[in-house]
């Protein structure tokens, strides 16, 4: 396991910038996100500062959509860097903290919006919440509308569809357990179901990737990644030196595991490849 960078607070949201051979990555705490070149092994300030960013992902046109916790938004960074709103309320009323995105193939966008932002000043903005609960939301590619897909969660986090687009994947971090949910046809989601649970002792769940094989990798804070098959059971667990929040997959042939792990960036090359990076 490669160590890329050390040098932050608390780390999030790598995402592989394929056509740059790049990683950006969230330092929520000191408010920047960072670049590493492949190329070059360089590491520089991508933005900064950069709203608190959590999560990042690209949509389907290669633009940077990032969950911007401290100004409690949703954002694209347009391809000539401008920067576009996709969501900052629901029924008039603010978002808590965006965490994680996903886009689906239809160019909607899907995000979770729990309230680790909110109830300190040291990833975000102390403030009450206007919507009074931890949703996922998901906003119209043609409209704009933010509409409420699940609710009933105690944070929900880190989010990703399954290879085919028809089950949505969310951790409740403060839960400790994934849910699965059934997408139906008009964009809406079935009640949902435990697809697994955290044993005692070994952390919560963070953000969640599928490799090309359907298995379900979960970074958990205090566990370092664990693996799991297409039928919720744990394949076994990927320690690591520090707690791990987020993970993603990248490189030249998508199998080099990028671990977001308290103040590091790690780099472990992987013997899986990640799920395609643009779903069909």
């Amino acid at each position: 396991m490669q160590v890329l960078h050390s040098e932050g607070r608390w780390t999030e949201g790598p995402l592989y910038l394929p056509a740059w051979r790049q990683l950006i990555w969230s330092d929520i705490p000191n408010d920047r996100l960072l670049r590493w070149d492949e190329t070059s092994g360089a590491v520089s300030v991508f933005r900064s500062p950069a709203g608190h960013v959590n999560g990042n992902t690209l949509d389907r046109e290669g633009r940077l959509v990032s969950c911007e916790q401290g100004n409690r938004r949703v954002t694209r960074t347009e391809h000539d860097g401008r920067i576009t709103v996709l969501a900052d309320r629901w029924e008039g009323r603010r978002l808590n903290s965006p965490n994680d995105a996903v886009v689906r193939s239809d160019g909607s966008v899907w995000f979770s919006d729990p309230d680790f932002g909110i109830t300190s000043d040291y990833e975000g903005f102390r403030a009450e919440s206007e919507i009074g609960a931890n949703n996922v939301y998901r906003v119209d590619p043609a409209s704009g509308e933010v509409r409420l897909v699940a609710e009933g969660l105690g944070a929900p986090n880190g989010l990703v569809f399954s290879l085919d687009e028809r089950r949505l994947y969310v951790s409740d971090t403060r839960s400790g357990v994934l849910r699965v949910y059934d997408v139906r046809e008009d964009g809406t989601l079935s009640d949902g179901k435990v697809f697994a649970a955290m044993k005692e002792g070994l952390g919560r769940f963070d953000n969640i990737r599928f490799d090309d094989q359907g298995r379900l990798w979960a970074a958990a804070m205090d566990g370092g990644v664990h693996c799991y098959d297409p039928d919720g059971t744990l394949i076994g667990r990927l320690l690591t030196p520090e707690p791990v929040a987020n993970i993603a997959f990248g490189g030249a042939k998508n199998n080099l595991m990028f671990l977001a792990a308290t103040t590091s960036l790690y780099c472990l090359m992987t013997a899986v490849t990640g799920a395609p990076r643009i779903h069909r």
